[in-house]
């Protein structure tokens, strides 16, 4: 099985025609013309919402389940009262990692408060926390 071999060249200037036979004659195929110029339209960037990730599609944003997981457990761990130091050591006892793959500290989970906020009646909804809710022990304030 033959393997395919690619390069990039950065050229200041179009490719003369000799150039393109040169390479032809090599045995290289042109599958690609890449073009930049500059803009003054201003790059927005946004940093994708903690629990989505970017669709298949690339068009629209997909939940992300393992992301999904970390804020229902956030979501319950809120519930029951524990502390941002307990709910860390909680999510890194089962493994769990930030996005970036560190482990959660109390600022991290701090910071990710206001998502959860944001996602709390979609995550603390439906049949599955109804269930998830009769199991956890109940907290002495709010008995």
């Amino acid at each position: 099985m033959k393997n395919t071999e690619r390069i990039r060249e950065d050229l200041s200037g179009w490719p003369s025609p000799e150039y393109l036979k040169e390479k032809g004659d090599a045995g290289w195929r042109l599958v690609a013309v890449e073009w930049e110029r500059e803009s003054e339209r201003a790059t927005v960037t946004e940093e994708i919402p903690f629990g989505m990730r970017v669709a298949l599609d690339c068009r629209h944003l997909e939940e992300n389940p393992s992301e999904m997981q970390i804020l229902q457990l956030f979501a319950e761990m809120v519930v029951q009262d524990f502390s941002f130091p307990r709910m860390a050591e909680a999510l890194n006892a089962r493994a769990l990692r930030t996005r970036d793959g560190s482990p959660w500290s109390p600022v991290t989970l701090f910071k990710l408060s206001p998502r959860l906020v944001e996602i709390a009646p979609r995550v603390l909804s439906g049949e599955e926390w109804q269930n998830r809710k009769k199991q956890m022990p109940p907290v002495a304030w709010n008995s």
